[in-house]
């Protein structure tokens, strides 16, 4: 199992972060790639994957449309500094979030475009997030992504529309715990079925979404990589197939997807 999208460096695994590793390698996970949300937290991701020195581990680089605002002038050029690193293997979380709005919409936009265009030109993945925004993240992927190098619109929430283009496009999906939600992840379960095996993969989005389907332990609503199992178990039920066929087409999806060894 491969875990694409993890928020390791959040504050809320900073009291056992190499206990919840260890959980996770314990659960079957053979990679993870951590997710890099602003400047500060891709550089903190990178650094904490070259310290490790644990080639089960990799990361991303991107702004998140919510800390689009913050952007510093010259955040491209370090973004670049960035992506230049062995650690990090995709660009991203970039993306739109119109459910939210913690950005202005074309500061959102303006900076997915050039996070997009910076992947497309070092040949690198993009890591993309849509939430309520699926008709104008698809148009910016349309214009400005490079889908050779590969676009995975991770943590899929959208309608069967979105799920359509970012097919068409030849867009990757992932899937969370959402779709183990009994009430939010209806739709989802219903559109999860129709996503081709070899362009699904698989996350936890940790330390959020915590799987419904996912026994009750100490550290409740806390999501965690090992807790993947519970995300797999529930698509594999979708799909009329058994968990360890979901497991392995899903790494191996990650693995070409992110270039890993």
């Amino acid at each position: 199992m491969i875990d694409i999208g993890v928020n390791l460096l959040h504050a809320q695994f900073a009291a056992d972060r190499p206990e919840v590793l260890e959980r996770a390698w314990r659960a079957g996970l053979r990679h993870i790639v951590i997710t890099g949300t602003d400047l500060e937290t891709s550089a903190a991701a990178a650094d904490f994957v070259g310290s490790a020195g644990d080639e089960r581990l990799s990361a991303t680089a991107g702004i998140h449309p919510h800390d689009a605002k913050d952007a510093p002038p010259g955040w491209e050029a370090a973004l670049r500094r960035l992506a230049a690193r062995p650690e990090v293997v995709a660009i991203g979380e970039t993306g739109l979030d119109f459910n939210r709005d913690f950005s202005p919409r074309p500061v959102q936009e303006r900076l997915l475009r050039g996070q997009l265009a910076l992947a497309a030109e070092l040949g690198l993945p993009a890591f993309v997030h849509d939430r309520e925004a699926g008709e104008r993240v698809a148009a910016c992927l349309r214009e400005c992504a490079d889908f050779d190098a590969g676009v995975v619109v991770h943590c899929f929430t959208g309608s069967a529309a979105d799920l359509t283009r970012y097919l068409e496009l030849g867009c990757w999906i992932g899937i969370t715990g959402w779709v183990c939600d009994r009430h939010r992840g209806e739709e989802l379960r219903r559109l999860v079925p129709t996503i081709p095996l070899d362009r699904l993969m698989v996350e936890t989005d940790a330390p959020f979404l915590r799987p419904h389907n996912a026994p009750r332990d100490r550290h409740g609503r806390r999501n965690e990589p090992a807790l993947l199992p519970y995300v797999i178990r529930q698509i594999a039920e979708l799909y009329g197939t058994d968990e360890r066929q979901i497991a392995e087409t899903t790494a191996a999806n990650a693995r070409r997807f992110f270039r890993l060894s």
